[in-house]
């Protein structure tokens, strides 16, 4: 684990050496081995709670997680779905999250309002993903002790609101008392300073981590990510107002010809933005079905590597930002030739 270069009330709060967060990948993606590599990197990941094949896999990689750290903080990610049941399945995982000493959570989805404070009682830190700035209100009012705003450019759900993360990452700290953590796009140092000086705390990435070495998915769709060059994405089910950056293959072009002939019925979608044809595409490498999620951010992800490594790059790189700044000031007076 590299040397802390940045402290930030990120940093503070989760416990973690570097302003560096590593979001929830795919249906059953971000395994307990992936979220290990980034902890012990000096990050934080979040084992994502959802979209496993069995129903006792998020327990194990919980536990696989937790046997790879030691004592160090970690994550979970706790998607809140807003159809019937939602907030029941959320609060039928907390034991698990007591029995693992998970520290943060990473909520998405409907309000964490009703999660919140059985969270808290637990001691569990709450970051809270929004898609756009005009949501912070509800993160600060129910309780959260930090959000992260999730920009166009990145890879999944980036909201309806569809505002870049230049504009979201300036604006978001200057108007929440939050700490706050930008999303979307994120992949190199030279951004990681960027974002805090615009007052950020920390940044969170997604796209740029499937080159990792740890995480499951197959190498071939790894290798796919390697040449991309960032704008292979497209944005779909605009229509059903559940907009999903993925991966332009079969799948996501069937979902385009539906929403431009108005089909608003989700069965007619199901066969081509179901969890199982997308895990299925993660495994065997066969990437021209499922939602493959994939934003701007895979034009970084020039190599696959182990977590570490990419953050080692990661933290050179912005050393390099910070010696091209002191390079770039303006003179003081006096100074001037």
């Amino acid at each position: 684990m590299r040397d802390q270069l940045f402290r930030t009330r990120i940093t503070d709060l989760l416990g973690i050496r570097h302003p560096i967060l590593c979001g929830g990948l795919g249906p059953g993606v971000s395994t307990g081995r992936y979220v290990a590599a980034v902890i012990n990197a000096g990050g934080m990941g979040f084992v994502v709670s959802t979209a496993y094949e069995a129903p006792d896999q998020f327990e194990l990689e919980l536990k696989v997680c937790r046997d790879l750290i030691g004592n160090k903080p970690v994550g979970v990610n706790l998607y809140i779905s807003r159809f019937a049941g939602g907030v029941e399945r959320v609060l039928h995982l907390l034991p698990l999250l007591e029995k693992y000493g998970v520290t943060c959570v990473e909520t998405a989805g409907a309000s964490p309002e009703p999660v919140i404070p059985a969270l808290k009682e637990m001691g569990i830190t709450v970051l809270h993903k929004i898609p756009s700035v005009r949501y912070l209100h509800t993160a600060e009012r129910v309780g959260a002790d930090a959000v992260i705003v999730v920009g166009a450019e990145c890879g999944g759900h980036p909201g309806v609101d569809q505002v870049g993360t230049i504009v979201q990452a300036a604006h978001a700290p200057q108007v929440s008392s939050l700490p706050v953590v930008a999303a979307g796009g994120f992949g190199t140092g030279r951004q990681l300073v960027a974002a805090l000086a615009m007052g950020n705390d920390a940044i969170l990435m997604g796209s740029r981590m499937l080159v990792s070495e740890e995480l499951w998915i197959h190498e071939d769709y790894k290798r796919k990510v390697v040449e991309g060059r960032g704008y292979e994405s497209v944005v779909v089910k605009k229509l059903l107002r559940d907009h999903h950056r993925v991966l332009h293959n079969e799948s996501a072009q069937t979902v385009l010809e539906l929403e431009a002939q108005g089909i608003v019925d989700f069965e007619a979608y199901r066969p081509y933005v179901g969890g199982d044809v997308t895990r299925a595409a993660y495994r065997s490498g066969d990437v021209t079905k499922g939602m493959i999620d994939y934003g701007h951010a895979v034009v970084f992800a020039d190599e696959i590597q182990p977590v570490e490594k990419i953050f080692d790059r990661i933290l050179d790189d912005a050393e390099n930002a910070l010696h091209r700044l002191h390079t770039v000031q303006l003179a003081r007076a006096g100074e001037i030739a």
